[in-house]
């Protein structure tokens, strides 16, 4: 998983250029198309460096394909009511956890692993090919029989965006953000089985956790359009820190459920702000490489916490440390997202409009 967020963070950006000069559909029909062969190459992989290299390297490239330019499409399609929109395209994101891990332990249970990962490589396939042919470009994104659309002023160049403070702080919050969360996300159920709770069960957490996230993503876009995407996107990381801390103490099943709970509504519900607020400062003409950018450091921050788990149950044949860890994590990630101010220069853009 360190590889696969890894490869996510260092093609995230050209993946969200694409999308700024050809539109949505190619991008995502070009990740869908990577997607389910690597899964199936991977799942014939004679030594575990192959297997890494596939899964890690080429799933991981196929996701921010699809991603962040998912994000940055919903995005140009909805002038009001951001926040619920491009919450409600990522819940698919929560369906995930909830859908795909019990099928995958079920095909566990009555084949290989390597069966198991062709099966589901066969069906990303049949499902993500038709879904990215359905996608349109909106207005002022990519090029219209060959000629760029730009509706928009053209007052920011990429470059100046790139270096603005808005946008290295919106970076930066993800950054701490996704390594608040990734340590618990990869590891509850290791953690849960270091409890005594039964596989079954242990992977039971990871789909509440997904379950509670799918509500999270709905209920912050509706709170995120109603108080603003900043000050609920402070809250929300303050809850994902003290839950995150809270895995310390929950050691039964039934608390892990209530921590998992709270844990899954907060990190899913901030994710898709961040769209927005890049959305809010940056014009549409770019708003690939934007996204593409914040996702680079959502993926570096993903990237430490599967090592991180792993590093520290290594260590100490325990996870406690892990948990105090992304509690503060996540108290750095809320400070820095109170600093975040609007983009004075997109601002002015939009009185000029």
């Amino acid at each position: 998983m360190t590889l696969d967020f890894l490869s996510m963070a260092f093609t995230s950006f050209g993946w969200g250029a694409l999308l700024d000069r050809y539109g949505p559909r190619p991008v995502l029909l070009s990740g869908a198309l990577l997607l389910g062969p690597s899964i199936a190459l991977a799942s014939r992989a004679a030594t575990l460096l192959e297997f890494q290299l596939l899964y890690g390297v080429f799933v991981g490239a196929a996701a921010a394909a699809i991603f962040a330019p998912v994000m940055a499409t919903v995005m140009g399609w909805f002038e009001t009511h951001r926040s619920l929109a491009v919450s409600l395209v990522s819940a698919g994101i929560g369906v995930a956890p909830v859908t795909i891990s019990p099928i995958a332990a079920w095909l566990m249970a009555s084949h290989d692993w390597r069966t198991s990962q062709l099966l589901i490589a066969a069906g990303a396939t049949i499902a993500m090919i038709p879904a990215a042919l359905l996608v349109r470009s909106p207005p002022g994104m990519g090029r219209t029989k060959g000629v760029e659309v730009c509706a928009e002023p053209t007052g920011m160049t990429v470059g100046e965006a790139l270096r603005s403070r808005p946008l290295i702080i919106l970076a930066l919050t993800n950054f701490f953000c996704c390594a608040t969360h990734s340590g618990p996300i990869f590891h509850t159920v290791s953690y849960a089985l270091t409890c005594g709770i039964p596989v079954l069960a242990a992977v039971s957490i990871y789909s509440v956790e997904g379950l509670a996230g799918l509500a999270g993503r709905i209920f912050f876009g509706l709170l995120g359009d109603k108080f603003g995407a900043k000050p609920v996107l402070v809250v929300g990381l303050l809850v994902q820190a003290f839950a995150a801390g809270a895995y310390f103490f929950a050691r039964q099943l039934g608390e892990l459920y209530v921590v998992a709970s709270v844990f899954g509504l907060a990190y899913s519900g901030v994710m898709p702000l961040y769209a927005v607020l890049a959305r809010e400062n940056f014009p549409l003409r770019m708003i690939g490489a934007i996204v593409g950018t914040t996702t680079m450091a959502g993926s570096l921050g993903m990237a430490l916490g599967p090592l991180a788990g792993g590093l520290i149950y290594d260590n100490y044949a325990a996870y406690g440390w892990l948990y105090i860890g992304s509690f503060g994590v996540g108290l750095g990630a809320a400070a820095i997202a109170l600093i975040f101010r609007p983009n004075v220069e997109r601002a002015r853009m939009a009185l000029a409009a």
